[in-house]
């Protein structure tokens, strides 16, 4: 815009010579057209307009200057402004950009982070020297060091608390660790999102024959119990059966065996044409039954 300025306002001082050597009114306005313009173009060489939500950084032959807010600003005609947005920013590791990363014991998972930032305006100066773009904010600074604070967070944790049991404090240990590493650069972490982590088809393999030799140690524990509890149960049983015996030995006598069987036989005596006659014993002590049907 400034060379534009020169080269009109060069432009207008040769009509009006012209025109002063001709007499000539047209190539005097000519010339008065060429110098409004020319002053015009250096006027506005010397305006930058930052957008909202942006943050300018002016550079004058070299030197960086103060950073430029929202609003209209005036810069040096022989300055650029290089523009940085404060919006915030969604930095997606997924797909093809998915972390591999691997615990302490080894085995590789697949991390699946979204990281959102913004530059910080008060910063901009700073990330202007570390980057020189908005777009290499991300490339240079943003993206190599979440993945290395990933991998070295999930580093220092097994497998199974990677993806399964200690998800929410990595994913707090990966936003703390980057957050303390890119304020210092001019870059807001707003968030961290550890959305899924998942393991290779390896550890995978590994996982499911882990799980089904703990689902067997359950089975053969369970089974041990089962049949220790089924032998203390018939071990009280027998106890109590013998113990039962043991009082029944002791309380039962000839006088009382004898005495039940009189009673046993006067039952049947009542519904049966039978009966018996308790003088009368055979060889062996009992009494004897009469049948009365037969002769």
């Amino acid at each position: 815009m400034f060379v534009l300025a020169i080269l009109l306002l060069i432009a207008a001082v040769a009509l009006f010579l012209v025109g002063r050597a001709r007499s000539s009114g047209q190539w005097k306005l000519g010339a008065a057209l060429s110098a409004v313009a020319g002053v015009l173009a250096g006027v506005f060489s010397c305006i930058h307009v930052v957008s909202a939500y942006e943050v300018g950084v002016p550079v004058t032959f070299g030197k960086i200057g103060t950073p430029m807010s929202s609003g209209i600003n005036f810069k040096s005609p022989f300055g650029d402004v290089t523009s940085f947005s404060t919006r915030p920013v969604d930095l997606d590791l997924n797909g093809k950009d998915v972390v591999e990363v691997r615990s302490s014991q080894g085995g590789v998972l697949y991390a699946d982070v979204t990281i959102k930032w913004a530059v910080i305006p008060g910063k901009a100066v700073e990330l202007y020297r570390l980057a020189g773009s908005e777009e290499a904010v991300q490339e240079r600074l943003v993206l190599p060091d979440s993945r290395e604070i990933i991998r070295n967070v999930f580093a220092k944790h097994t497998s199974e608390e990677g993806y399964a049991s200690a998800r929410e404090q990595i994913g707090s240990e990966i936003e703390a660790l980057i957050k303390k590493r890119l304020a210092p650069r001019g870059i807001d972490i707003t968030a961290v999102n550890l959305r899924n982590v998942k393991p290779s088809d390896k550890l995978q393999d590994q996982i499911d024959k882990k799980i089904q030799q703990e689902q067997a140690t359950e089975r053969s524990t369970e089974a041990a119990k089962t049949a220790k509890a089924e032998a203390e149960r018939k071990r009280i049983e027998a106890e109590g059966i013998a113990r039962a015996n043991e009082i029944i030995e002791k309380s039962l006598s000839d006088k009382v065996l004898y005495n039940q069987c009189l009673e046993a036989y006067k039952e049947a005596a009542k519904a049966n044409p039978v009966y018996a006659v308790p003088c009368g014993t055979s060889s062996s002590g009992t009494p004897v039954i009469v049948d009365g049907t037969k002769n």
